[in-house]
C-alpha cells in the first residue's frame, strides 16, 4: 500500500521535515532501499549510510540533518519505524473458510470468518473467536479456547483445555499444554505426578517456533499479556510470566518459577525451579539461576551461578589473568625449597 510521508507522520503523531507528498510504499535497510522505501536512522554513526541510500524518506531524531531527504522526526526512530512498518505492511490474512480436508468436531464453535487450513484437526467443545486463522496440520485439542484475531502457524499443537487470548500468534511446531516433567520416586520406580492443570495465554502474546509450554500440574501455567517468547524455549509446569516480558531462544524455565513484568531473559538462560525474577530483572545470555533464587527488581545478573553484573565482570576479568597468576605461583613454589635449604644451612 502506497502512502505519503505526510500521512505517515500524521499516523505516528510526529513532525515532518521535507516533502510531505513523497510516496512511501515499503521498508528496507538503507543499502537495499528503493526511492519509495522507508528507512530509519537510530545512531549518528549510520548517518553516512542513510544519506547514501536511495530512500527519500527517513525516520530520524529531531536535529538530524540529511540533505535531500524527507525526515519524519521521532524521539525513538526504531520504535516509530516498527509502528510504520505494521501500518504500511499489514500481515496477510487467510481467506475465511474451512478446508475440505480439515476435521472439525460437531460440538466445536467457530466464528463465521475463521480460516481453517488443510488437514487441521479441531476436537470437541473447542471455541474459536472471530478472524482467527489456523494453518495446515494444526491440532486443537478438546475444550481449547482461542480468542479473536489469533494465528496458529502450521503444525502447532494445542493440548486439551489450552486458552489463548486475543491477537495471540503461535509459530510453527510449537506445542502448548503438554504434560509437565513431574515424577515422585518410590517403591523402586518413578511415579508420574498428576499433570491436570491448564495453560492460559493472554492477549498479544507471540510464541516462537518449536517452543513448548507445559500445562500446570495441579495449578495453571500463565503467560500474561504482551509476552514475547522466542524459538526453542521450554516453559515448565506452573510457571508464571508477567506482562510484556521477553524470553530469547533456547531458554529453559523450570517448574513453579515466577517472572514478573518487563523481565528480559537472554538466550540459553537456565532458570531452575521455584525461582523468582522480579519486575524489570535482566538475565544475561547463558546465565544459570539456581533453585529458589530471587533476582531483585531491575537487577541485572550474568554467569553461572547468576550474580550481579558488576561482580560477574570483576570475576571474569580475573579469570583472564589465571594463566599468569598460575605461573607466578609456580615460580614461588620453585623458590620455596631454595629458601628452606639456605635457612637450614645457617643453623
Amino acid at each position: 500500500m502506497t502512502r505519503t510521508a505526510g500521512e505517515l507522520a500524521k499516523f505516528l503523531g510526529v513532525e515532518i521535515d521535507g516533502d510531505a507528498n513523497s510516496p512511501v510504499s515499503g521498508i528496507a535497510a538503507p543499502p537495499r532501499a528503493g526511492a519509495s522505501d522507508l528507512i530509519y536512522l537510530e545512531s549518528p554513526k549510520h548517518a553516512e549510510s542513510a544519506a547514501a541510500s536511495a530512500a527519500r524518506c527517513v525516520v530520524a531524531q529531531p536535529g538530524v540533518r540529511l540533505p535531500g531527504k524527507t525526515i519524519i522526526r521521532a524521539q525513538d526512530p526504531k520504535l516509530a519505524f516498527a509502528k510504520a512498518a505494521a501500518w504500511l505492511l499489514p500481515k496477510a490474512t487467510l481467506a475465511p473458510g474451512i478446508h475440505p480436508t480439515a476435521v472439525v468436531a460437531a460440538s466445536a464453535e467457530l466464528a463465521p470468518d475463521v480460516s481453517v487450513g488443510p488437514y487441521v484437526v479441531i476436537e470437541e467443545e473447542v471455541q474459536v473467536g472471530a478472524a482467527t486463522s489456523i494453518e495446515a496440520f494444526c491440532f486443537v485439542g478438546r475444550g481449547v479456547r482461542l480468542g479473536e484475531n489469533c494465528r496458529l502457524h502450521s503444525r502447532v499443537t494445542l493440548y486439551e483445555g489450552v486458552r489463548l487470548g486475543n491477537r495471540a500468534e503461535v509459530h510453527a511446531g510449537a506445542v502448548i499444554g503438554s504434560d509437565g516433567f513431574g515424577y515422585v520416586f518410590g517403591d523402586g520406580r518413578h511415579w508420574k505426578f498428576p499433570q491436570i492443570g491448564v495453560v492460559e495465554i493472554g492477549d498479544d502474546v507471540e510464541i516462537g517456533a518449536n517452543t513448548t509450554i507445559d500445562r500446570g500440574s495441579l495449578e495453571t501455567t500463565t503467560i500474561a499479556r504482551g509476552v514475547k517468547i522466542d524459538n526453542l524455549v521450554q516453559i515448565a509446569h506452573n510457571v508464571r510470566i508477567g506482562e510484556h516480558s521477553i524470553l530469547a531462544a533456547q531458554t529453559g524455565v523450570s517448574g513453579s518459577s515466577t517472572l514478573g513484568k518487563h523481565v528480559i531473559v537472554a538466550g540459553q538462560v537456565g532458570i531452575a525451579d521455584h525461582c523468582i525474577l522480579e519486575d524489570g530483572a535482566v538475565a544475561g545470555a547463558q546465565a544459570g539461576i539456581p533453585t529458589g533464587k530471587t533476582i531483585r527488581h531491575r537487577q541485572t545478573v550474568w554467569g553461572t551461578p547468576a550474580r550481579p553484573l558488576e561482580k560477574f565482570k570483576e570475576q571474569y576479568a580475573w579469570f583472564a589473568h589465571l594463566p599468569e597468576l598460575a605461573e607466578r605461583v609456580r615460580r614461588l613454589e620453585r623458590r620455596k625449597p631454595a629458601r628452606a635449604s639456605r635457612a637450614k644451612s645457617r643453623k
